[in-house]
């Protein structure tokens, strides 16, 4: 399986000829979505979902869409490609096994309503944990990890904490589309001394064998 890091949250997986795109949103490119089979949507944040990218490829190739209920009150016409998939779900997209974590998203504040959001573990291989922090408790050894590494919702110790409790073979950076050079340099250098994996961050487009 081939993984490509997109803009932000987004990652392109192709295996046996399938491709199965990850939260293609607005800080992520638009060609992510150029022949997926499927799509999975962690929540309704337009970080993690562009609607009208996701329409435009939808009228191109239909394709299913799994993501949480709540996604139907903001997908519009694409909602009619949505299958509601919940918390401790196990499922096949683009030909991909699939199972499904969490439930909520983050607090970013008490003042702020939380909302739903699935981490995805696929092929048993990626683990893609949305806008939340939680550690599939099912899983003996996840082997990649994409580690949402800054957010209005985070803490850099609690990510840390994150990364070393679900102990993968090693992490890359996710989540990184708010960072200018400046952030980048203090992150980078603290992910990858305090992690106790081998940690990375991909710049857009780069794509790893997993």
């Amino acid at each position: 399986m081939q993984v490509t890091k997109y803009g932000h949250s987004c990652l392109r997986l192709q295996h046996d000829g399938g491709v199965l795109v990850v939260d293609p949103g607005v800080y992520s490119e638009a060609e992510a979505l150029d022949g997926a089979d499927a799509v999975l949507i962690t929540h309704e944040h337009p970080d993690h979902v562009n609607v009208e990218a996701l329409t435009r490829a939808l009228e191109r190739r239909p394709f299913t869409v799994n993501g949480p209920a709540s996604l139907t009150g903001v997908l519009g016409d694409a909602a009619e490609a949505l299958v509601v998939v919940a918390p401790g779900e196990s499922f096949t997209a683009a030909g991909v096994a699939v199972r499904t974590y969490g439930g909520q998203h983050a607090v970013i504040h008490p003042d702020i309503p939380v909302i739903e959001n699935l981490g995805y573990l696929i092929n048993d291989v990626v683990y893609h944990p949305g806008d939340a922090l939680v550690v599939p408790d099912d899983v003996q050894v996840v082997d990649t990890l994409f580690a949402p590494i800054h957010a209005p919702w985070s803490k850099f110790s609690e990510v840390v904490d994150f990364i070393r409790a679900v102990a993968p073979r090693r992490a890359f950076a996710l989540h990184d589309g708010l960072l200018n050079a400046n952030g980048f340099g203090v992150l980078d250098r603290q992910y990858t001394a305090l992690s106790k994996t081998e940690y990375r961050r991909l710049e857009p487009g780069t794509r790893i064998d997993v």
